[in-house]
């Protein structure tokens, strides 16, 4: 299943992805008002199962895409997890992976800008995959990780360098308003398949910028979240974005910079396509 959080009439809500458009979720599961609602209460397979033999009620054109899920209590991304990532940036080998925070307040859904802000021009794209957790936990083993997984999603993690090489700490660069990308749909685990074979591609322009596939993640999924849940107790909604492959505008000779009237492309198999286009803050 496919699911979607939009605001359609000025009202927000959040639907299923059915063949010509959208049900909608909230009118068919009283007192559920969100996506996150939904799956904090386990009833992604009743929702699947409330839209069987059901047509669309409207066209995803009749709707403003919202980030799938619009306010996330936590938002953990972790840097430097690709091979080739971590090669282009000269860090070395380190034994857990590297986590940093953004604010809900920093996304933006699938077709909305990416905001280019006015103090700096050094914005770069970011490719990754993001998961949803679905069942929150503490200290979970890796081999029950993915079963704490609701389901999945491209993710643009737009970072303005010059900002985030102020010191040590990632923070300033990864909290810009609107530099994060994190749509279009949640994707449930069963319509992604092979994790391990899923491939990712971030388009600049329409070239073809990062290109790899989850096998080549330095940690995996399953040892990210168990990492992350002995520092912080993982919730229903809690984002976890799983890192960048090589190929980012900073390492590349000259440097990249995302500039007004861009649009970038994360591909990232069943998982879907984000496209954002940038927009200079005015």
């Amino acid at each position: 299943m496919r699911f979607v959080s939009y605001v359609r009439l000025g009202r927000p809500s959040f639907g299923a992805l059915v063949d010509g458009g959208i049900v909608d979720l909230a009118r068919l599961i009283p007192g559920i008002d969100t996506l996150r609602e939904a799956i904090a209460e386990d009833l992604l397979d009743e929702a699947a199962r409330a839209i069987v033999g059901r047509k669309a009620e409207f066209a995803l054109s009749d709707v403003t895409l919202l980030p799938v899920i619009p306010e996330p209590g936590k938002v953990l991304c972790v840097g430097v997890n690709y091979v080739a990532h971590r090669e282009e940036t000269g860090r070395k080998e380190v034994g857990h992976p590297t986590i940093f925070t953004r604010f809900a307040d920093s996304l933006v859904a699938d077709g909305a800008p990416i905001i280019k802000p006015a103090v700096s021009d050094n914005l770069d794209y970011e490719g990754e995959l993001a998961l949803v957790i679905g069942r929150g936990g503490r200290n979970i083993k890796p081999e029950d990780a993915l079963d704490h997984v609701a389901g999945y999603a491209p993710f643009m993690d737009g970072s303005v360098r010059d900002f985030q090489r102020h010191t040590a700490q990632f923070t300033p660069g990864k909290n810009f308003p609107g530099t994060g990308g994190f749509g279009p749909a949640l994707v449930t685990p069963d319509e992604i398949g092979d994790l391990a074979a899923l491939p990712i591609e971030t388009r600049l322009n329409g070239e073809t910028m990062q290109k790899a596939s989850l096998a080549d993640l330095i940690f995996s999924i399953p040892d990210v979240i168990a990492y992350c849940s002995q520092f912080t107790p993982l919730a229903p909604g809690d984002v976890i974005a799983t890192g960048t492959p090589g190929g980012v505008g900073e390492r590349r000779t000259p440097s990249v910079w995302l500039k007004d009237g861009d649009v970038v492309e994360v591909m990232v198999g069943a998982a879907g396509t984000l496209t954002n286009r940038i927009v200079a803050e005015r």
